[in-house]
């Protein structure tokens, strides 16, 4: 440890005023004001980091102000108690009894999305508006104010935040419209700024000046804290964290969410305890492994009972590489008994084991085996593809050495030899360049390109069973020793090759060569002989096993893409590069007479993409992004010694190693 602080030490001093030290929302104060004081003394603040007055005018300790409502709500001194969104009788900490000193309000009103754990203790439940269906205002970390305009009127008559408060007021009539209006002083003068402000997304000149902040010693030596205590020097420590999907449980009933693969591990439908292997293997004993593949690749893993200051929660173990040793990390959101059809029942409750004096972390905690197994629905270890050179990876040294050494070990057959015809392109040829040194694993490719192409939701049982829909997958790799191993993720859609396997194999010619190179599939034609699906390399293609879709309830009519077809069971379906977007571009442009513009198509997974990881375009544009990419280097293409010419390609990892430190 040591060693590597000294070698981040160094690397910090030699990049002064260039660097940045960011902790963690879940450090306590003094770790918060370590890291300022660090940043002061590398001459950061002003160039990396800038400090601003708070978005919130007076800035209260939440925890300290839920006590002491708890408190007034026990002694008898809340009459009215309305709760504008939110969920805290399954989130406020267990030793608060925030459910029992609720029970002691006269009358209780809960503004909610949702007929939650809290609505149920309350006697009257207003229906809040999506933010979607109403008109607010926000302000962003540097203080610009944001319209927040609805895309459609409330679908079942919901009222916002501002309509509720409102109703307490002398004009209760008001709409959240003429609200947030008055607000920002608009009148019938100011028409032209406010469709201004609506246009472009911000009010102008609204940002926080930049403060000038200096670390007193004293606040670094001794700050002030309410940081959860040091952990006992014998068990375990836990670590509270939210949900990656799910977040605290506000979106356990999006079935969306529930299916998504978490970043890493992969899993759906459940959270976990995760730990090491060493630790997973130490609790499991010697008889019996911690962690079993089962058919289809689902995992069934061993149970443990989590104890610490008389609460204890059973959960399903899992492994995970990288973790630290003798301690775990469980995730909030889970284990809701008011969370709808989807979300009931989905995992186990974290929160039982959280006190308001320890929120994300707590130590002393035992675990122990319970014998019981639980199968947990991962799909890692669905459509593997491991052992063939599927990640490319070296060093940042290496590569300027020898930039061909990202793709050593190529042996690409010679386009001369093949069986299929050579394909012209005389107007597009779309292509897709995915670039694995960016891509950070966190899904949201996945679940946008669910959104976009109405792709099902099937549920753990199917997932257990491999069938998971998503046109797109993203695994996880992990070289090196599992303590501390080098992490990968890799986005895999459909390769569209140019020697695809699928074609040739479909009896019933459902799945065909466009003339702009993209694998179509004519879902009228297809018998679900899935022949394509076992000819592919790539495992890209889905089978919809069941009649997965609601097609009579109202409001998922509407959730649904009307560009896109609405797939029942029995056929295939995979990515087709989001042809409708294609399609759409192509028209608006013929319009016009001119040939689409590189840029102006997006993919829906390359628009959800924070990372700037995934780019589409036009390969017969040699100045398109996507072109450039696939000229490149570190351009490889996915299993390229099969000859199937994929135009989506991978751009290499660089690993930017510290000398100081080696591998």
């Amino acid at each position: 440890m040591q060693k590597f602080i000294d070698a981040v030490a160094k690397d910090l001093a030699a990049h002064r005023g260039r660097s940045l030290v960011v902790a963690g929302d879940a450090q306590p104060a003094e770790v918060h004001a370590l890291a300022h004081a660090m940043n002061q003394a590398l001459g950061n603040v002003g160039q990396t980091v800038v400090y601003t007055d708070p978005v919130e005018a007076a800035p209260v300790d939440q925890l300290e102000s839920l006590r002491d409502l708890v408190a007034d709500m026990s002694a008898g001194k809340v009459d009215l108690l309305i709760i504008l969104g939110g969920n805290p009788v399954y989130t406020a900490p267990p030793d608060l009894h925030f459910a029992d000193a609720l029970g002691k309000v006269q009358l209780r009103v809960h503004l909610s999305l949702y007929d939650d754990e809290t609505s149920a203790l309350c006697h009257w439940q207003v229906p809040e508006a999506h933010f979607l269906e109403a008109w607010s205002d926000a302000r962003a970390f540097d203080g610009t104010v944001s319209i927040v305009q609805p895309l459609i009127a409330p679908l079942y008559g919901g009222k916002s935040a501002h309509e509720v408060i409102a109703t307490l007021g002398d004009r209760p009539e008001r709409a959240a419209y003429e609200i947030v209006r008055e607000f920002h002083k608009v009148d019938s003068k100011d028409d032209g700024n406010w469709r201004r402000w609506l246009h472009d997304g911000i009010v102008p000149n609204t940002a926080y000046a930049p403060r000038t902040v200096n670390s007193r010693q004293s606040t670094v030596d001794s700050p002030q804290s309410t940081a959860s205590p040091q952990p006992p020097a014998t068990g375990f420590e836990i670590a509270f964290r939210n949900d990656p999907c799910v977040l605290d449980g506000r979106f356990a009933n999006n079935g969306w969410l529930q299916e998504l693969p978490k970043p890493i591990t992969k899993l759906t439908w459940d959270n976990a305890v995760f730990v090491n292997p060493a630790t997973a293997a130490k609790l499991a004993g010697t008889n019996t492994p911690a962690f079993q593949g089962g058919e289809h690749g689902q995992i069934v893993s061993d149970v443990v009972e989590i104890a610490v200051a008389g609460r204890t929660i059973r959960g399903a173990l899992f492994p995970v590489a990288g973790h630290p040793d003798e301690c775990a990390t469980v995730h909030l959101g889970y284990g809701r008994t008011r969370a709808g059809r989807v979300g009931n029942g989905a995992g186990f409750d974290a929160n039982a084991l959280r006190a308001s004096n320890a929120l994300w972390a707590v130590g002393g905690v035992l675990i122990r085996k319970t014998g019981d197994r639980y199968p947990l629905a991962c799909t890692q270890y669905h459509h593997l593809m491991e052992g063939r050179g599927l990640i490319r990876s070296v060093t940042r040294d290496e590569y300027v050495r020898d930039p061909k050494s990202i793709r050593e070990g190529d042996e690409t057959p010679p386009r001369t030899i093949t069986l299929y015809p050579d394909y012209q392109y005389e107007g597009y040829k779309w292509g897709m360049a995915i670039d694995v040194n960016a891509c950070i694993g966190c899904n949201a490719c996945v679940v946008g390109c669910q959104a976009e192409n109405n792709i099902p939701v099937v549920g753990k049982e199917q997932v257990l069973r491999g069938r998971e829909m998503h046109w797109i997958r993203l695994d996880t790799y992990y070289r090196g020793a599992a303590e501390n191993p080098e992490t990968y993720f890799q986005p895999v859609p459909c390769m569209q090759c140019e020697n695809a396997p699928c074609e040739v194999v479909c009896p019933v010619g459902a799945t065909v060569h466009s003339h702009e190179g993209l694998n179509d599939m004519v879902y009228n034609r297809c018998v679900g002989t899935r022949y394509c699906s076992n000819n592919c390399p790539y495992k890209v293609r889905r089978f919809n096993f069941l009649l997965y879709q609601d097609w009579n309830t109202p409001s998922l009519k509407l959730a649904r893409n009307p560009d896109v077809t609405v797939r029942s069971r029995g056929v295939m379906e995979k990515c087709t590069y989001c042809v409708q977007r294609i399609n759409k571009a192509k028209i608006d442009t013929e319009k016009e007479d001119r040939r689409i513009k590189d840029g102006e198509i997006q993919t829906a997974c390359q628009q959800a993409c924070p990372a700037d990881a995934i780019v589409f375009g036009d390969l017969n544009d040699p100045n398109s992004r996507v072109a450039q990419l696939q000229k490149e280097e570190r351009n490889y293409s996915l299993l390229g010694e099969l000859n199937t010419r994929p135009r989506t390609t991978y751009l290499g990892a660089i690993r930017n190693v510290n000398p100081e430190l080696g591998e």
